[in-house]
């Protein structure tokens, strides 16, 4: 049996609260023909009668009492999704899942949340870490509504590439930075460029995080030599100051690390990753992923 939908349903429920079409359809806003074309419709699509005339009346076959039996429950579901619905268009409720790198796990992301509650307080967001390629993964395959990203521009890896159905909506740039040892004879000079720096020991990311250090030294004519790697910037920050080599890192990565006293950080001209959020095309249209993404434009804002 197939057929039933929600208009029949409520003129059964409104025949069954009323004893007759005519103040069905007085209740309901309709004519008094309309509805019974309506009914004589569904019960050919259904293959059951719903109600049977009786002179001037009418009464609910058994067929028509299960329907208007249901009917509590389905216009009850029904309201209730409505009435979420409308939270919702008010930006009121709601959940947004979010995954960013790690390095906005510390510094973006927390600011994100802080003003998100203060400002969306029936706002829920629920965060993941994950570098950007699982991120952007996580996003087509539906598992999150938002990624954070970075990208490097001329990465012929960039895992944004390619990707079809998302938007792309730029934060800001996070420069990199080079982190020397605190009596490397350029701890206190500028730095121009790599090229310098051909002959040091580096420490880089692991094999599937070097990317762009590769890549800038490559631009400069020389393959770095990394002779230690580890993601962990506490850790680079540490083996730098024990003197046994020098790093690449973003900027944001150290902001909320305290510099040891044997480092030297120096800016590093043209070498900026940029910082994005990415949703599906369409998204934004959601009033809860537009509000956080709205909000991380504000947390960011001043990074521009």
């Amino acid at each position: 049996m197939s057929g039933l939908d929600l208009h029949t349903i409520r003129i059964v429920r409104a025949v069954a609260e009323h004893g007759s079409i005519t103040a069905a359809a007085a209740e309901l806003g309709y004519s008094q023909p309309a509805l019974s074309q309506h009914l004589r419709r569904a019960e050919r699509r259904l293959g059951v009668p719903l109600l049977l005339r009786t002179g001037r009346g009418v009464q609910l076959t058994e067929p028509g009492r299960v329907v208007a039996r249901h009917s509590t429950t389905v216009l009850a579901a029904l309201a209730a999704a409505e009435d979420e619905l409308s939270h919702l268009a008010d930006r009121t409720t709601g959940t947004v899942r979010l995954a960013g790198f790690p390095s906005a796990s510390s510094t973006i992301v927390p600011a994100m949340m802080a003003l998100l509650k203060a400002q969306h307080p029936g706002l829920q967001l629920i965060y993941t870490e994950a570098e950007p390629p699982e991120a952007l993964t996580m996003l087509t395959d539906g598992a999150i509504d938002l990624a954070l990203t970075f990208s490097y521009p001329g990465d012929p890896a960039d895992p944004h590439d390619g990707l079809v159905g998302i938007r792309v909506i730029k934060l800001f740039s996070d420069p990199a930075v080079l982190v020397l040892p605190a009596g490397h004879p350029s701890a206190m000079a500028e730095v121009s460029g790599l090229a310098e720096f051909d002959s040091e020991t580096w420490i880089g990311g692991c094999p599937l995080c070097r990317g762009h250090l590769l890549a800038s030294c490559s631009a400069q004519g020389f393959s770095p030599r990394i002779v230690h790697a580890t993601d962990n910037s506490v850790a680079v920050l540490g083996l730098v100051a024990a003197g046994v080599g020098i790093a690449l890192q973003p900027k944001l990565a150290l902001e909320p690390l305290e510099i040891p006293a044997g480092t030297s950080v120096r800016d590093l001209p043209g070498n900026d990753r940029q910082v994005q959020v990415v949703c599906l095309s369409g998204a934004l249209a959601v009033p809860a992923i537009g509000a956080a993404v709205e909000t991380l434009r504000t947390v960011t804002a001043h990074r521009r």
